[in-house]
Order: C-alpha cells, then sequence, then structure tokens
C-alpha cells in the first residue's frame, strides 16, 4: 500500500465489504443469521440437526428430509430488531474536526424470511428446495458521530437457493447432500477527513457483489423410536467480490472512483445435535455447532489497476455456539418450547471495529405450536439475545488517529427477535 493513498476510511469500508458479509452484531456471533425457522427459534435452535419436525430440516439437515412423509411447505418470517450502542470513554477527535456523539442506536428493524418445500418420492428418496438469508445487516450511525471517518451506514442483503435430496438406506438412517448457491448485495458509506483531501468534506460509499457456491451434507440416525442424533456440515465459500468506491469529490487525486475486489473465504460450519422423547409430554434437544472463523485471518482489497488498498488482519478464531432446549405437549393441539444458548464471538478484543462490534452472546427463547388441522401447523416464537459488553479502541486504517480519530469505548448491544411460521402437508 503506498503512503499517498489517503482516504484511509475506505478502505475500512472495503474490509467490512467481505467482513460484514452478515450482520454478526445483529443477530448472531460472527456474521451468521441464525433465524432458519419459527419452530427452531422457539428452542433456540437446540437439536437443530436431530429434530427433522418439518421441511426446515432443510437448512439444519438436509438428511431430515428423510423423515416427511408427505409433501410440505413451509414459510416463515423472522423481525429481528437489535440494539447497538456505542459509549464513549477516551475517544480523541480527527484533526481540525468536533469529537461529534455517540452515533444513537446503530440498529434496526430486519425482516428475515423462509421458504423450504420437501417432497418425498417413495420410501427411500425425498427432494426439497430451500430458499433463505443466511447474511444480512442494515446498520447506520448519526452523519455526525465520532465514528463517521471509520463507518456510518452498513446494508448487506443475501439470498441463498439449496437444493437437496435425501437417501433412507436402512430404515433408522437418512443421509442427505445439497448444493448452494448464494448471491450478496452490499453496500458502505462513511466520511473522509477533510484533512485527507485537501479541506474537502467528503462522503465515500463502497458497494459490491458477488455469486458463490457451495455444498451441505448430513446424516440422521434414529437410535429407537424416541431418540435420535444428527450431523450436518456446510462447506466454506469462496467470495470474490467486485464493486465501486465513489467519492462525493472525485476529481480529487486521492479520492477518485475506482473498481475494487476482495477475496475471501467464509467459514465451514459442523453441527451435532441430539434429540430425544422423554414420555408423552416431554421431549429434549441439544446442539453444539462450530464454526471455522479461523478462515479469515487477513483481507486484502486491490484496485482494477491491481494497486493494493490495504491488507488488514482480522485472527478470526473457530467458535462453538452451545444449546439446550425442551419441548412440552400441553394437548393434542398445542406444544410449548423453550431453549437457552451460548453463543461465542469469532472477533478478538483487540480487533473490534464499529461494523462489526461483536461479542460473546446469550440467547433465551420460548416458542408455541398449534396445530389447526392435519395437515396445517403455525409455529410462533421469540428470543432475547444479550450480547457481552464489547470494548473498542481503533483508529481505523493508517496513517491512524491524527486523521481519522480515535474510537474509544464500549458497545452496549441486545436483539429481540419475533417470529412467526406456517406449515402445510399436502
Amino acid at each position: 500500500m503506498t503512503t499517498r493513498f489517503v482516504p484511509m476510511p475506505v478502505t475500512g469500508l472495503l474490509s467490512t465489504v467481505a467482513l460484514t458479509l452478515g450482520a454478526g452484531s445483529a443477530f448472531a456471533a460472527g456474521f451468521q443469521i441464525n433465524e432458519s425457522s419459527a419452530s427452531g427459534l422457539g428452542t433456540a435452535f437446540a437439536g437443530g440437526a436431530a429434530v427433522a419436525e418439518d421441511a426446515s430440516t432443510m437448512w439444519s439437515n438436509v438428511a431430515g428430509m428423510s423423515r416427511i412423509r408427505e409433501r410440505q411447505l413451509v414459510g416463515a418470517i423472522h423481525l429481528i430488531k437489535p440494539s447497538i450502542k456505542f459509549r464513549n470513554e477516551n475517544s480523541v477527535a480527527a484533526t481540525g474536526q468536533p469529537l461529534g456523539g455517540d452515533g444513537g442506536d446503530a440498529g434496526g428493524v430486519n425482516v428475515v424470511p423462509n421458504l423450504y418445500f420437501v417432497a418425498p418420492l417413495g420410501p427411500e428418496w425425498s427432494v426439497g428446495l430451500g430458499l433463505n438469508s443466511p447474511f444480512g445487516l442494515v446498520t447506520e450511525y448519526s452523519d455526525d458521530w465520532i465514528g463517521r471517518f471509520q463507518a456510518i451506514k452498513s446494508s448487506i442483503k443475501t439470498i441463498n437457493v439449496n437444493p437437496g435430496v435425501a437417501w433412507r438406506p436402512m430404515p433408522r438412517v437418512g443421509v442427505g447432500i445439497g448444493l448452494n448457491y448464494q448471491r450478496i448485495e452490499a453496500e458502505f458509506s462513511n466520511k473522509v477527513p477533510p484533512a485527507a483531501i485537501s479541506g474537502l468534506d467528503a462522503t465515500a460509499v463502497v458497494e459490491g457483489t458477488d455469486s458463490a457456491w457451495g455444498w451441505n451434507a448430513g446424516v440422521l440416525w434414529e437410535l429407537d423410536d424416541k431418540t435420535r442424533a444428527g450431523a450436518h456440515y456446510r462447506s466454506s465459500i469462496d467470495y470474490r467480490i467486485t464493486g465501486t468506491a465513489k467519492f462525493s469529490h472525485p476529481a480529487v487525486a486521492a479520492t477518485q472512483n475506482t473498481g475494487i475486489r476482495s477475496e475471501v473465504k467464509l467459514p465451514a460450519i459442523l453441527n451435532l445435535s441430539y434429540f430425544a422423547t422423554l414420555n408423552d409430554r416431554w421431549d429434549v434437544l441439544a446442539d453444539a455447532q462450530w464454526t471455522q472463523w479461523s478462515t479469515i485471518q487477513t483481507l486484502s482489497f486491490v484496485r482494477d489497476n491491481g494497486t493494493t488498498l490495504q491488507s488488514t488482519p482480522e485472527n478470526f478464531k473457530d467458535t462453538w455456539k452451545l444449546a439446550l432446549g425442551a419441548h412440552y405437549r400441553y394437548n393434542s393441539a398445542w406444544t410449548l418450547r423453550g431453549g437457552v444458548a451460548f453463543d461465542q464471538s469469532p472477533v478478538p478484543n483487540a480487533d473490534r471495529t464499529p461494523r462489526l462490534p461483536d461479542a460473546d452472546r446469550t440467547w433465551l427463547a420460548l416458542g408455541a405450536q398449534y396445530r389447526i388441522s392435519s395437515n396445517v401447523t403455525v409455529d410462533a416464537g421469540a428470543a432475547y439475545v444479550l450480547v457481552k459488553k464489547g470494548a473498542i479502541d481503533t483508529v481505523g486504517s493508517a496513517p491512524g488517529s491524527v486523521v481519522n480519530g480515535r474510537l474509544a469505548g464500549h458497545y452496549n448491544s441486545n436483539t429481540l427477535i419475533a417470529s412467526g411460521q406456517v406449515v402445510y402437508s399436502f
């Protein structure tokens, strides 16, 4: 990276095109959106790879389709409201600039849909299709806040298309495999310090898109009529993000509009799950999810002319999400759910940024299912996700605090989630 590259906040923006492909601070540790079904939300997604309760198993374990005995359509919608509030402690203003405020609540209301379809093809084979949004983010600080030279707006939209097939080679064993096509659209903005561009007050906007392929596979083992175990694996996905960096003063040499590209490898995910029916009232569910976040160690960004904008160490670490849940069958129509989970963050304290102020979190979830008829059920779920206070101390990109200012303080964050789902069997 040349010493003349001055609009350093843009490189910070570019890093988050890859780094925040999904709303880590808003919904789940890292940048996953865990919200794949309302039935799963009620137990904090405990037992996801083993429960195989409805067609949403397309996402949690494709092998679970082997338990779906008739055609089934599932539609779900999730309302997700993260609260992301920065509290200043020792921040320093950029050269010649006012310090600014705390930025308000950077979270907003997000709508995440799911749609799944499963069709049995005789007693041994099933096929299915899942549509969901595994990554997503809409956060926005006020444009005069302390960290305006690091981040203002972040917007991510994704869609995942997942066809799959399941086979029952033995009466108590199901296996499955699927393909995943993902499409990402991202937009990020921030202010460029006037000192960096001859006194001009400029705004930088980075937009990028990409499409990529991955795969998933799973196995479901019914130990007996009341217990089963499942394992499900989702492959890492390689992205080559391309887009543009645009400035409100493109005539200035340091802020000329340019194309950009970045390569990033998103992590593999492994779920190990257990489900047991204790009696005619109670089920228990357990889940351990491992995410290979260590695939993200360094992010590099390159202009169209081949020069490097920036290479940033991220030092992500592998993580575990552990969940425990239960079902209670109140009567033939109503089933109640509950669950808790502990979700590790991959972000080291030293590398926390205003675009990904992520920290460890705890889930508390409740849900209910009502059976309207033999072929229609509805689910509702809600969860409160408490995020551990996350300290932050960053100057953004080089040359550092003299131009960008220093953002030092901590984040108080939490998330409220409400979900609804309809299951139609025919």
